[in-house]
């Protein structure tokens, strides 16, 4: 007998990752339901950044203007030294390749808040908030999580998949007996969040503090709110660092008593782990409860956001019959290679910055000098998966998104969708067999007018192009031979439905 499901996918947990999965399942057109065992948006921040690829994402959810109201771009970023010497300076503040800004800072509630407001206004999916998954099992064909309410009460919810964005202590993880691997040292250090008025705090928008007598960190948000955080130091009282006053002596008068009004001020560890299996039958890892990485390079909610950008898409063609299961194995090979390249450049660079050793500082301080560019490392490329890297080097990377002469951004324009760019000379050399499954297939929009391709060609330089919905690049071509190859890999291609030819 078949199973019957309550949705298409369950997702545990409601902070940014676990919501942009609703968002971003809900404006798939799968249905979801959403358990958060906090009643509210946790009032706290914990991520304050996030890149330009992330934005793109947001972008998907046709709400840009409500984030750009709760994110400032970041407009500078340096590292300095004990002695006050600025060692590498980042440039931020403008748009990049993405047609974003490449940094923004934000207060992580009012973010949560918005992602929200939007998951009401979409049908098929719902955020019940209060109820603990108190248990996850795989069933036949799907996955049954039991539930618990504020008054005890227990039910079961089933559904074909289950997300787990239940955070770094994942009780789902740890329910499947999933070890994590360690990547550097851990290391405690004080947060301290909060309004900072009539006083200038420090100059840039995030500054890297690598003082070996107390490394710490200062980020600007939006609106008064400020963030520093602090190295734990031997000799340190747990109880005493967190006060008022010694949180003015740490900060060397930046957070002065009288002109700061903290809403955070606790201990937690840096730390970097990787969930050694992102997958059990149909229940999938995303976000802290599959890696977690000190904030170096706020890569920890981006790579959040990526695994959800990676996974959503997927499962709606397995949802439709248009591809097989196993192409839900590909997010874990596709994203933990890079989810771990970020967890291993992070953990490297807190040896950098959190050393407390003056000797070790210097040596630092002088590789930074003749090596500024290891303070912004290159994005990786996806792991083996979906796209044609193994042999191209261009291919399983992420993608631009162009900005059109009318201000339009591409993704704007294309949705969704696998597009496939080329000049209309390749096009046009594809059996037409090729090209009438193409104009027959509802996932994928073809582009050839070069006013809207000729930046994404120019970019891999290439006569065409495959790009994934999650805008990483399945593969390049020169050649119409090539070309049909990459879209016979497109997983839909057999399926027929009209779409729009956009070009």
């Amino acid at each position: 007998m078949q199973t019957e499901f309550d949705a298409d996918v369950i997702v545990i947990g409601a902070g940014p990752v676990g919501s942009t999965a609703l968002a971003i399942l809900g404006r798939t057109g799968l249905t979801a339901i959403g358990l958060e065992k906090a009643p509210t948006v946790w009032p706290a921040a914990r991520a304050v950044h996030f890149d330009g690829e992330t934005f793109r994402t947001l972008q998907t959810l046709g709400a840009t203007e409500r984030f750009s109201q709760v994110t400032i771009p970041m407009a500078s970023m340096h590292i300095q030294n004990e002695a006050g010497e600025v060692l590498v300076s980042v440039p931020t503040g403008r748009f990049g390749s993405q047609a974003w800004h490449d940094d923004l800072n934000f207060h992580q509630p009012d973010l949560e808040a918005t992602l929200r407001d939007i998951i009401t206004e979409l049908p098929g999916v719902e955020l019940r908030c209060g109820i603990t998954a108190s248990g996850v099992e795989n069933i036949d064909g799907g996955v049954a999580v039991t539930t618990l309410d504020a008054e005890g009460q227990q039910s079961v919810l089933r559904a074909r998949w289950v997300i787990a964005a239940d955070g770094a202590r994942s009780a789902v993880r740890q329910s499947l007996g999933i070890d994590t691997d360690r990547f550097g040292e851990d290391a405690q250090w004080i947060v301290v969040d909060g309004h900072l008025v009539d006083s200038p705090g420090l100059a840039d928008d995030m500054i890297f503090l690598g003082h070996h007598t107390r490394p710490a960190l200062w980020v600007r948000l939006p609106g008064t709110r400020v963030r520093m955080e602090f190295m734990v130091m031997p000799g340190d009282d747990l109880e005493e660092i967190v006060t008022a006053d010694a949180i003015e002596r740490i900060s060397h008068g930046v957070l002065p008593v009288d002109k700061f009004t903290p809403d955070r001020q606790a201990v937690y560890t840096f730390r970097g782990r990787i969930a050694q299996r992102w997958r059990d039958g149909g229940i999938f890892l995303a976000g802290d409860a599959a890696h977690q990485a000190p904030p170096l390079f706020g890569q920890g909610l981006c790579a959040g956001i990526r695994d959800i950008a990676n996974l959503c898409w997927k499962l709606d063609l397995v949802k439709r019959g248009a591809a097989d299961d196993a192409l839900l194995d590909t997010y874990e090979s596709e994203r933990k290679p890079h989810a771990q390249f970020w967890v291993e450049q992070a953990a490297n660079a807190a040896g950098f910055v959190q050393t407390t050793d003056a000797g070790v500082a210097a040596q630092r301080d002088a590789f930074l000098r003749e090596h500024p560019e290891a303070a912004a490392p290159v994005p990786p490329r996806l792991g083996p998966g979906l796209h044609h890297g193994e042999r191209d080097e261009r291919a399983g990377a992420l993608s631009i998104q162009p900005m059109l002469a009318d201000g339009t951004r591409l993704d704007d324009m294309v949705g969704a969708h696998f597009v496939v760019a080329a000049t209309r000379e390749v096009y046009q050399a594809l059996p037409p067999g090729v090209r009438e499954a193409l104009d027959a297939d509802g996932d994928i929009v073809t582009l050839l007018d070069p006013a809207k391709i000729q930046q994404l060609l120019d970019s891999v330089r290439a006569d065409a192009l495959v790009i994934r919905p999650d805008r990483y690049i399945l593969g390049v071509a020169d050649s119409a031979e090539d070309l049909e190859q990459l879209i016979r890999d497109i997983p839909s291609i057999s399926v027929t439905s009209p779409v729009p030819v956009a070009g």
